[in-house]
């Protein structure tokens, strides 16, 4: 799958206000991709504001190239090459009231001004036209970039009511950008914290996700623990009494270390003291994590002492945890948490050059041979194949035969 080249995309971007502007519709940079042009970041993604309709717009780039999921909010997704990517086009609207908390219940077309009045943050407020160079500013948007400031558009209780995931965005930009929450913001989000609650699981996990693989993750959780947010969202790392702040103070300085954490291995940092696997499981299930992440997590926590002295271990101990699919992971958590974490990493990275053959032999005896020597099926196979394997990793028994005889001994027991 190719992908998305930063170039093309600009380019794309650029071209699509270029096609709506000789078409003779208002139309610019919008948002996100601004903020960041401005900041000197190149944009994941660009949005395209235009005073052209839905069905303008469809019928500028042509019904092949777009796509209308979000029409009713007057968002025309633009496609273009592969790695180019797509642009969503929207044009300038008033929102009326957000009954769920999400979505305003219907949007009017608008102006320029009007659109930027209803967004959630002056920094993303502002409009960018890249054929002329000049940015479109209503809102303060340019001044608050320079006194690096997150301030909420008009007034924060209406922002946050309209939606309140945009109280934990307002922290996640605070933290990535290293601005500070302009007063004001910070008392609604504060007053307002308990209120997150009614925003469904996957959307504040998605925001978490971004927080805590943002190389400011750390910031990022004590400034949820400053507004109230982690007491709402994340309970289990709000401290109670000084020896919770000095686990939290670990937890933190460990989840700065990571380098480039993905974001299992970042929650398990955030949450392995002094919570155990299945506290992260109950983590997981309420922000309906995928199995995939909540399970890595909870195995990081699980096993995250499981390395210490690590060449004083069997290896029938240490092989199941190489051959694990989370070990670089667990070594990366070891590394930065163990006081022999790097010695012991380095120790386990050798052992994972071994050849495969090596590292992870076939088993002596599968289910169907102790079948085919005479024991009935039952529980008692997984505990017998362990004792065999076990054996035959630590090179006590070499063969089939030697592993039938100690089946033979074991089931004597």
């Amino acid at each position: 799958m190719l992908e998305l080249v930063p170039e093309e995309q600009r380019r794309f971007a650029t071209t699509v206000v270029r096609q709506l502007r000789e078409a003779g519709f208002e139309a610019y940079w919008a948002g996100g991709c601004v903020r960041d042009e401005l900041l000197g970041r190149i944009p994941k993604d660009y949005d395209v504001a235009t005073d052209a309709t839905p069905a303008e717009i469809r019928l500028l780039f042509g019904r092949k190239r777009t796509l209308v999921i979000g029409a009713a909010f007057g968002v025309i997704t633009v496609m273009g090459s592969k790695a180019a990517g797509m642009v969503e086009v929207t044009t300038f609207r008033k929102d009326a009231e957000y009954s769920d908390g999400r979505h305003p219940d219907h949007v009017t077309f608008s102006s320029a001004e009007e659109d930027a009045s209803r967004r959630d943050f002056t920094i993303n407020g502002l409009f960018f036209d890249p054929l002329k160079k000049r940015v479109i500013d209503f809102v303060g948007g340019q001044e608050d970039l320079r006194r690096h400031v997150i301030r909420a558009i008009g007034s924060p209780a209406e922002r946050f009511g309209e939606d309140k995931l945009r109280m934990l965005r307002a922290v996640r930009f605070a933290a990535t950008f290293d601005f500070q929450l302009q007063p004001d913001t910070l008392a609604a989000i504060r007053q307002m914290a308990d209120q997150i609650t009614v925003v469904s699981p996957e959307r504040i996990a998605m925001e978490m996700r971004r927080m805590l693989v943002d190389p400011r993750r750390a910031e990022a959780v004590r400034l949820m623990l400053e507004t109230g947010l982690a007491a709402e969202v994340l309970p289990e790392i709000v401290p109670e009494d000084d020896d919770a702040c000095r686990r939290l103070d670990r937890a933190l300085a460990l989840l700065d270390r990571l380098p480039q954490p993905g974001f299992p291995l970042a929650l398990a940092a955030l949450l392995h003291e002094p919570l155990d696997a299945d506290a992260v499981r109950r983590v997981g299930g309420r922000w309906r994590l995928s199995n995939k992440e909540t399970d890595r997590a909870a195995w990081l926590v699980a096993h995250r002492d499981a390395l210490r002295d690590v060449q004083s271990l069997r290896w029938s101990a240490l092989q199941p945890l190489l051959i694990a699919e989370g070990i670089e992971d667990l070594l990366a958590l070891h590394e930065a948490g163990a006081p022999n974490g790097v010695d012991e990493a380095a120790y386990c990275r050798s052992l994972l050059k071994r050849p495969r053959e090596v590292l992870d032999p076939p088993p002596l005896l599968t289910g169907d041979d102790l079948l085919a020597h005479g024991l009935p099926a039952g529980p008692k196979y997984r505990i017998l194949l362990q004792r065999i394997r076990d054996a035959q990793l630590d090179e006590e028994i070499n063969t089939k035969e030697e592993a039938l005889q100690m089946v033979d001994r074991l089931s004597d027991e």
